[in-house]
């Protein structure tokens, strides 16, 4: 009895291991012809693009209008701190 319950094991143990191998290779199929048609799909679509982009013109490039430099020496000079702090004391801050 033992014996049989030992076989049935092995038996359904080999069984599953079997129908697992048939599944990977139908999902490794399944992969490959789903990779292939991706492939397909973006080579038809990059030739879609190079024959619109051949067929119309570049558009022209803008140009942006130049930033006018400060001139030298221009700059805002800092105000001193002794004049910021007699402000300061006008108003009432001590």
């Amino acid at each position: 009895m033992a014996d049989d319950v030992k076989s049935d094991n092995k038996a359904s143990a080999e069984l599953r291991k079997l129908q697992q191998a048939e599944d990977g290779k139908k999902a490794m199929l399944d992969y490959e012809a789903e990779a292939a048609a991706l492939r397909v799909r973006t080579e038809k679509l990059r030739a879609q693009r190079l024959a619109r982009e051949a067929a119309a013109p570049p558009a022209p490039a803008k140009k942006v209008p130049a930033k006018k430099k400060a001139a030298k020496g221009a700059k805002a000079k800092p105000r001193p701190l002794s004049d910021w702090l007699s402000d300061q004391k006008k108003d009432g801050r001590d």
